[in-house]
């Protein structure tokens, strides 16, 4: 227990230049747990100055497709942070996220997601909890390039880069080496994405040698994502592409008591932006009930980020001596529930106190922001060979049918290798079981390939009338096989 003599008074900054931060207030619960926020960042005597900027429904409502006003990003480029509330994203085509494109436009390749279990205050099966997510936050299919090709079939794209990976995964690991965690743990889907996944963990390997002294681990999202919904506490830093770590993080986060509680940091080497994990809850928006923590813990870890690490202890300290006295809101406890603006008095009310039983944060001093550099690209570059192409054409044929319609086009010299459905080999080999829909890969290759043999093979399938929706080549790097096989091949 901590001594009253040794609890810690509120910080005195003067004659210290404000740091001047971007507020997006957000949509539903977002401006009630804003302003509760603002409220103990006013009593703890942060030094920070916020310009309020437009993003959301007022902006898609004004004509802003992504949900930016045009002058919210002069404010939040010339600032380099935004402490931004919950948004909600209208329903139906035409709308971008505007977290997914405050990321991708701001470069912010870290998404950084510290969970921790609070018992017995806070109810949850898992009381020895403390885990970061760290997520990739450009790539994968979040790179929202998405088409219908045919009556039957859309596609998403993921994409995965070796500059991404490498960004990413060092990050995980220079957040472990700065915050004292001892092991770091990537999930990936390798062993069926062998070339996106593949390349996310094999970069993991690589970058973990220089790290000898922080432990390493991969596991397979799918048992991965279950060994931390029954035993999180055998996890600390956690590192995995986009998709995983977004759905990861809001489970890790559920299991320890609720979601609500969550906060959410966004970094780049030059923009940050800090946020609850929680949506806007538009159900519950105007009655004052919301719980502000997540956004309270994001703007603790803002305060870290532009070195006022005293107050984000501070802060998050009050805010842990709060939940321990039982102050808590309705998703929380049924006994007594706060309002949103009486749980942050109730903070206020704290500040300068520890907590009884739960650990003391501390937010290191000397702890600067992660800024990661890919190294460049140097030596022979990969020679790059056409070794084919596949050729996506909409059709109801069957399969064999339409196998002979494309042999009357082969070209002297060349070869229909396969035709699969839905990655499934349908011919030379295939089960009458499997399903079809209109959108069958035929494989052709040869080995004069080039891009004049494509686009003749493209001039003959539309001399025999065949619809083509697309078109991927096939290279071979060094030597190595750069596709992969039709599933069955």
């Amino acid at each position: 227990m901590i001594n009253e003599l040794s609890r810690p008074a509120p910080v005195a900054y003067l004659r210290r230049t404000r740091t001047p931060i971007a507020l997006a207030q957000g949509d539903g619960i977002g401006p009630e747990i804003t302003q509760a926020v603002l409220h103990i960042l006013d009593a703890a005597q942060a030094q920070v100055s916020f310009t309020p900027v437009k993003i959301g429904l007022e902006s898609y409502n004004a004509g802003a497709s992504n949900g930016i006003a045009p002058e919210a990003w002069e404010a939040i480029r010339s600032t380099g942070i935004l402490l931004k509330g919950p948004v909600t994203t209208p329903q139906g085509g035409g709308f971008k996220s505007v977290n997914v494109t405050l990321r991708k436009a701001l470069g912010l390749y870290a998404n950084v997601r510290p969970v921790q279990s609070f018992a017995p205050y806070i109810s949850t099966l898992h009381p020895e909890m403390n885990v970061v997510v760290i997520r990739e936050n450009e790539e994968d299919v979040y790179a929202g390039i998405e088409h219908r090709q045919s009556e039957d079939v859309y596609q998403c794209l993921k994409l995965i880069t070796r500059p991404g990976c490498e960004r990413i995964v060092r990050y995980a690991f220079e957040y472990a080496k700065q915050n004292g965690r001892k092991k770091v743990t990537c999930m990936t889907k390798d062993n069926i994405m062998k070339m996106t996944d593949g390349l996310f963990h094999r970069v993991f390997d690589e970058i973990g040698a220089d790290y000898p002294q922080i432990q390493k681990e991969h596991m397979i999202i799918d048992i991965g994502m279950a060994k931390v919904a029954t035993q999180p506490e055998r996890f600390d830093v956690i590192v995995t592409p986009n998709l995983y770590g977004d759905i990861l993080s809001d489970v890790v986060a559920e299991i320890s008591g609720s979601v609500g509680l969550a906060p959410s940091a966004n970094i780049g080497n030059e923009m940050s932006v800090f946020e609850a994990i929680h949506g806007s809850a538009p159900d519950i928006a105007g009655k004052g009930i919301a719980n502000p923590s997540g956004m309270l813990l994001a703007s603790t870890m803002m305060l870290q980020h532009i070195g006022q690490s005293e107050t984000a202890s501070l802060i998050h300290n009050a805010w842990l001596r709060t939940i321990e006295d039982g102050q808590q809101t309705g998703d929380l406890t049924q006994t007594n529930p706060l309002s949103t603006m009486e749980f942050a008095r109730a903070v206020c009310d704290r500040l300068g106190e520890m907590p009884r039983r739960l650990p003391a944060a501390i937010y290191p001093a000397d702890a600067k922001p992660i800024k990661v550099e890919t190294k460049p690209v140097s030596g022979i570059p990969p020679r790059r060979n056409l070794e084919g192409v596949d050729i996506f054409i909409s059709s109801r044929m069957q399969p064999m049918d339409l196998a002979k319609r494309l042999q009357t086009i082969v070209p002297q010299g060349s070869e229909l290798k396969m035709i699969s459905n839905r990655g499934v080999v349908v011919w030379p080999s295939g089960l009458p079981e499997t399903h079809l829909v209109d959108h069958y890969r035929c494989r052709f290759t040869s080995k004069s390939a080039s891009q004049l043999w494509v686009v003749n093979l493209l001039i003959a399938l539309n001399r025999i009338q065949l619809d083509v929706i697309k078109t991927e080549n096939l290279y071979a790097f060094d030597g190595k096989m750069a596709y992969s096989a039709g599933q069955g091949q």
